[in-house]
């Protein structure tokens, strides 16, 4: 089976294209999922994050209050990657466990793991493949402003967060452009499915 890292640039359409795989009937993870779940209230990720960051981010509901801890881990690179170094291990773990499932149940010719850090905190090596989502830097930003409810400065500062989407597409095994419309974002994820079921 292969192991195939889904990736690219924050509201580049990863969640999209995942959903298309789905369809399709590979078997699917989101990273970003998984990191909403292992910080969920009473966890051992939530009670690191409450530690290091403070009150301030533990919403009324005892839930973490992702736009506080957001602004904050992305105006501080330092808090940033303190977070990370809190939720990924997590993440990894359970992606891990994942495909060993996914392998000892079906054995599927491909499944697909969404990482939209893949490259950022060096984990390519661990995929057999590497799809990457790209579209125009312009595009992107305002993509994440209204999906998010971001300015323009706050949506920049994430998007510079993150390695530069042209640096993923230069160490893809597949590259899918999503500046034009759904049907053929579409049409690219079946000629990868095609080349990846073979």
């Amino acid at each position: 089976m292969l192991r195939v890292a889904l990736t690219g640039g924050i509201a580049t359409g990863k969640s999209h294209v995942l959903a298309l795989f789905a369809l399709r009937k590979v078997p699917t993870i989101d990273a970003d999922r998984i990191a909403r779940e292992v910080v969920k209230p009473g966890q051992t990720a939530w009670q690191a994050v409450r530690k290091r960051f403070g009150r301030d981010v533990i919403g009324t509901d005892g839930q973490i209050d992702r736009k506080n801890l957001a602004a904050l881990v992305f105006a501080n690179p330092v808090a940033r990657k303190e977070l990370e170094e809190i939720v990924h291990p997590h993440v990894q773990v359970a992606i891990e466990t994942w495909f060993r499932k996914i392998a000892d149940i079906a054995e599927p010719p491909f499944a697909v793991a969404d990482i939209p850090l893949l490259f950022e905190n060096d984990r390519s090596r661990e995929f057999d493949r590497i799809v990457v989502t790209a579209c125009d830097q312009e595009l992107q930003l305002r993509r994440l402003m209204v999906r998010d409810g971001l300015s323009k400065e706050a949506a920049q500062q994430r998007i510079d967060a993150q390695l530069p989407t042209a640096d993923k597409v230069a160490q893809a095994n597949f590259v899918i452009q999503t500046d034009s419309n759904l049907h053929d974002t579409d049409k690219q994820v079946d000629t990868i499915y095609q080349a990846l079921w073979s």
